[in-house]
C-alpha cells in the first residue's frame, strides 16, 4: 500500500516592521510562498516579543530601525526565550552595519526585499547566537546598549527598564537582578554586563555590579572591609580587595 508523501508543515514567520507598508508588502510575498505560513506582524519591539512568546513562530523578519528598542535589541531579547525563532534582520543600506552582519554570517535582507531574497533567506535561517548579536551590537552603529533586560518567566519574558536596576549578582548558574519591580533571575555573563552598562554600573566584586545612581553611602567594617549601601532597601554589598580602588573612585566622591 503506498502511502501519500508527508507534507512539510510550513514555515510560521512573524513580520516586525515599525511601518504599515513594509509589513503588507512582506505580507504580500509571503502569501505567495506556499511554504510559508504568515504567524502575525508586530509594530514594535515590544509587540514583537509578546508575539513570539504567544505565537512560537520558527522565522522573525525583524527591522533594524525602529524606535524606542531596535531590532538588535528585541533580538537579543529574543535569545532569553526558553525556544527562540530564527532571526533574518531587514535592513536600508548601511554599509557599516552589513559588514558587521557578513562578519557574523547573519541572516539579513537589503530594503526594498526581493522575493527570491526573501525566500532564500526564510529557508536557510539560522539560529541567531547571543554572542553574534552582542559582537553586532558592538561594531555596528545601530547597536545601542540595551533600554531593557530580558528575564524568561515560563514561556513569557518580563522586561526590566535598565534604569530600575539596583544591582546585578552573579551566582552559581544565574544573575540576579535586583530592582525597583523585585528580583529577578537572568541568564547572562556579569562580565558581559559590566562592558555594556559601563560606567553606569560599577563592579564592586567579581560577583557583584551595582548602579552608581542607586548607591546611598560607601562605608568601611569594623574589619576594614567597604560596604556598599544601596537606596531604596537594606542591601549592603561586600566591595572585593581586588576591586577596592576602582570601585571607590567611582563611587565615593559623591558620597
Amino acid at each position: 500500500m503506498n502511502h501519500p508523501p508527508q507534507v512539510p508543515d510550513p514555515i510560521r514567520v512573524l513580520i516586525v516592521d515599525d511601518e504599515p507598508p513594509a509589513r503588507e508588502r512582506l505580507g504580500r510575498m509571503l502569501a505567495a510562498m506556499p511554504e510559508v505560513s504568515l504567524a502575525g506582524e508586530a509594530g514594535n519591539g515590544a509587540e514583537a516579543l509578546d508575539a513570539c512568546a504567544r505565537l512560537q513562530p520558527d522565522v522573525v523578519l525583524l527591522d533594524i530601525r525602529m524606535p524606542g528598542m531596535d531590532g538588535i535589541e528585541t533580538a537579543r531579547h529574543l535569545n532569553a526565550l526558553a525556544e527562540p525563532p530564527a532571526v533574518v534582520f531587514v535592513t536600508a543600506h548601511d554599509e557599516h552595519a552589513l559588514e558587521a552582519f557578513e562578519a557574523q554570517a547573519l541572516g539579513y535582507l537589503l530594503k526594498p526585499v526581493r522575493q527570491e531574497k526573501l525566500a532564500r533567506a526564510i529557508q536557510r535561517a539560522a539560529r541567531v547566537a547571543a554572542p553574534q548579536l552582542q559582537r553586532v551590537a558592538e561594531q555596528s552603529r545601530f547597536g545601542r546598549r540595551r533600554q531593557q533586560i530580558a528575564a524568561r518567566l515560563g514561556d513569557q519574558l518580563r522586561l526590566i527598564p535598565v534604569e530600575d536596576i539596583y544591582y546585578f549578582a552573579a551566582g552559581q548558574k544565574y544573575v540576579t537582578v535586583r530592582h525597583r519591580g523585585g528580583t529577578d533571575l537572568i541568564d547572562e555573563s556579569l562580565r558581559a554586563l559590566a562592558v555594556e552598562f559601563a560606567p553606569d554600573f560599577v563592579r564592586i566584586h567579581r560577583n557583584s555590579l551595582v548602579a552608581a545612581r542607586y548607591v546611598a553611602a560607601v562605608e568601611r567594617g569594623a574589619e576594614g572591609q567597604y560596604l556598599v549601601r544601596m537606596k531604596d532597601g537594606d542591601d549592603a554589598l561586600p566591595v572585593s580587595r581586588r576591586h577596592a580602588t576602582e570601585a571607590l573612585r567611582h563611587l565615593k566622591g559623591g558620597h
